[in-house]
């Protein structure tokens, strides 16, 4: 039977008590108390930092068995090199998440395109057969021309 993941986009905000987190929950306790409630989370600071081991086993360690983690790609990837010539920097970034794949926390990993960036059928091929085997893609296309039966076939 399939399981389904539900989870928000990061889980940081102090805004979010008393409706979410408890009121006197101190926010280094924010993700355990999270993963009580949802079994996925979308991790965001990856678009701009790379993971450190230290943070990845923190994130491991506060987490049940069967959570998962969405990593936003770096955007080295999707907005400065926007998917080309990416054979460099994707194992570089792949690495820093290997910790959540090796513990069989890693969810998808979400390639957020800029809203700028056209609709490329051969682009997004390209990229596709450059990532490494095994690894779970999600991509949001933020410009409409991305909305057509070609990409989609």
């Amino acid at each position: 039977m399939a399981q389904l993941f539900a989870g928000t986009s990061g889980w940081a905000y102090p805004s979010w008590k008393p409706e979410f987190y408890p009121e006197k929950l101190p926010q280094k306790n924010f993700l355990q108390y999270y993963a009580t409630q949802l079994n996925a989370v979308e991790v965001n600071f990856t678009f701009r930092q790379l993971v450190k081991e230290t943070t990845a086993q923190k994130w491991i360690a506060e987490t049940p068995a069967g959570f998962r983690f969405s990593v936003k790609a770096h955007q080295v990837i999707t907005h400065i090199k926007r998917l080309k010539k990416t054979e460099d920097f994707i194992p570089r970034f792949l690495s820093t998440i290997e910790p959540l794949a090796q513990a069989g926390k890693l969810g998808p990993v979400l390639f957020q395109l800029p809203p700028n960036l056209k609709a490329d059928a051969q682009l997004l091929e390209d990229f596709l057969a450059a990532l490494p085997r095994g690894v779970a893609s999600a991509f949001e296309f933020r410009h409409t021309s991305w909305f057509t039966e070609e990409i989609f076939n």
